[in-house]
C-alpha cells in the first residue's frame, strides 16, 4: 500500500508523430486543360523531448498521465506546398533524473531526445521525370519513433537527513528551511523525500529528508530501495540519533550497515553526527564519534549545527 505514494518513479510511454503524407496534385491554370503534377511534401512529424525544469522536485505528473505523443505532421499541399511539421512535445522533469538506468539529466533547461518524429512523404511533383510526365503517387509519412521510458529521480541536494524511523529529520528540515513536510510522533510519516532550502550566509544549500531506513532497506524491506537512492547525490549526510533511545550505538550502526550494503560509496561521504531531542533528556549521553547535540523541537545549539554543516561542505 505504501509503493502506491511513492512519486520517484514512474513507467512512460512516449510516441513520435508521424510524418505527413505527400500529396498528388496537378497544376491548374487558367489556360491550361491538364497541367504537370504539382503536389507537395508532408511535414515532419514532432519529436518528443525530456527537458529538466528546476521548479520540479518529484514525478508525480507521471501519476496518472502514462502515454505522450507529439503531433504528426500534415499532408503535402497543392503548388508543390510542403505540409506543416507537427509541434514537438516536451515533458517536464526534475533534475536528478534517471532515464532507463543510463541517462542522467541535472542541469536546468537540459533536454535528451526520447524519440524522433517521422519523415514527410514525398510528393508526385518529385516523381516527375522526362519519361513520367504525370506522376500519380506519392510517398506516405514515415512512422514516428515511440518507446518505453522508466524514470527514476534521484534528488539533488547538498545535505540528506538519515536516520531511523522517528529520528526527527521533519522536524529538523522544518526549522531549519521552514519546509512543511507531514510530522508526527510515530514512525514513516515521511513516506516520499521532502525538501528545503536553508540560507547559510551568502549560500542557499538543499536539504534532503530522507525517509527513515529500518533493518533490511537496501535489499527493499519498508521501501528502502526507493530511500536509498536518493542518498547517492547528497554531498553531506547529516544521520540524526534519537537522543532518548537506550541503544545509541546500535541504531548508528544499523543505519551505516544499510548504506553500506547498498553502497560502500555512501559509507565514504562527509557525515555530521547529531543527537536530537536533548530537550527529553536529563543531559546529553556519551556518545563516539563526536556528535552534535541538538533539540530540533525547542531550537537548541542549531546555530552549531549550521556552521558544522558550512565548515564540512566548504572543505569539499
Amino acid at each position: 500500500m505504501l509503493q502506491s505514494v511513492m512519486i520517484d518513479y514512474a513507467r512512460i510511454f512516449v510516441q513520435a508523430g508521424k510524418g505527413g503524407a505527400g500529396k498528388v496534385g496537378w497544376r491548374q491554370d487558367k489556360f491550361v486543360i491538364k497541367g504537370g503534377p504539382d503536389g507537395g511534401n508532408g511535414g515532419k512529424g514532432g519529436s518528443v523531448y525530456l527537458a529538466v525544469d528546476p521548479n520540479l522536485n518529484t514525478l508525480k505528473n507521471f501519476q496518472f498521465q502514462k502515454k505522450f505523443a507529439a503531433e504528426p505532421g500534415q499532408m503535402g499541399g497543392k503548388s508543390r506546398r510542403t505540409g506543416g511539421d507537427g509541434a514537438d512535445l516536451i515533458i517536464k522533469v526534475p533534475a536528478g533524473t534517471v532515464v532507463n538506468g543510463k541517462i542522467d539529466l541535472v542541469k536546468p533547461g537540459e533536454r535528451y531526445l526520447v524519440a524522433q518524429g517521422g519523415n514527410g512523404g514525398r510528393g508526385n511533383w518529385v516523381f516527375r521525370s522526362p519519361t513520367n510526365t504525370t506522376p500519380k503517387t506519392a510517398e506516405p509519412g514515415g512512422p514516428g519513433q515511440s518507446q518505453e521510458l522508466a524514470l527514476e529521480l534521484k534528488l539533488l541536494a547538498n545535505i540528506g537527513l538519515i536516520g531511523l524511523p522517528n529520528a526527527g529529520k521533519s522536524t529538523l528540515l522544518s526549522v531549519l528551511t521552514h519546509a512543511r513536510p507531514k510530522i508526527a510522533a510515530y514512525p514513516f510519516t515521511t513516506l516520499e523525500p521532502n525538501l528545503g532550502v536553508l540560507s547559510l550566509g551568502k549560500k542557499n544549500l538543499v536539504l534532503a529528508d530522507i525517509p527513515g531506513l529500518i533493518e533490511g532497506a537496501s535489499q527493499g524491506k519498508g521501501l528502502g530501495i526507493e530511500f536509498l537512492r536518493h542518498v547517492e547525490r547528497c554531498q553531506v549526510l547529516v544521520h540524526l540519533l534519537d537522543a532518548t533511545s537506550k541503544t545509541l550505538k546500535a541504531d548508528y550502526e544499523q543505519v551505516r550497515q544499510e548504506l553500506g550494503q547498498y553502497s560502500q560509496d555512501l559509507l565514504k561521504k562527509p557525515e555530521i553526527i547529531v543527537l536530537n531531542k536533548l530537550d527529553l533528556v536529563a543531559k546529553v549521553p556519551p556518545f563516539k564519534p563526536k556528535a552534535v547535540p541538538i533539540s530540533a523541537v525547542a531550537h537548541k545549539n542549531l546555530d552549531a549545527l549550521k556552521r558544522m554543516m558550512q565548515l564540512v561542505l566548504t572543505g569539499l
